[in-house]
């Protein structure tokens, strides 16, 4: 596919068709990737995005506990020495 690279500003920009845009999910920014002699653009997910909001969330409602324990009962740190 070929596209043309336009000005924008005192820029320069590569425009992205709606279908492109929509069929790999691009919504505001995309990870550019420089990689033997090629651009390679790749849509930025943000799974963890109001990951803060959620944690608030659960600590105010009691629902932050661990699921399971951090240390068993049966580990032998001594032989970590």
């Amino acid at each position: 596919m070929e596209a043309s690279i336009i000005k924008i500003g005192n820029s320069k920009g590569l425009r992205l068709s709606k279908t492109i845009l929509e069929k790999y999910h691009i919504k505001d920014k995309v990870e550019l990737i420089l990689e033997k002699g090629q651009i390679i653009l790749r849509p930025i997910h943000s799974p963890r995005k109001n990951w803060e909001d959620k944690f608030k969330k659960m600590a105010e409602n009691n629902d932050d506990e661990l699921l399971v324990n951090d240390v068993f009962g049966d580990e032998n740190f001594d032989e970590w020495n």
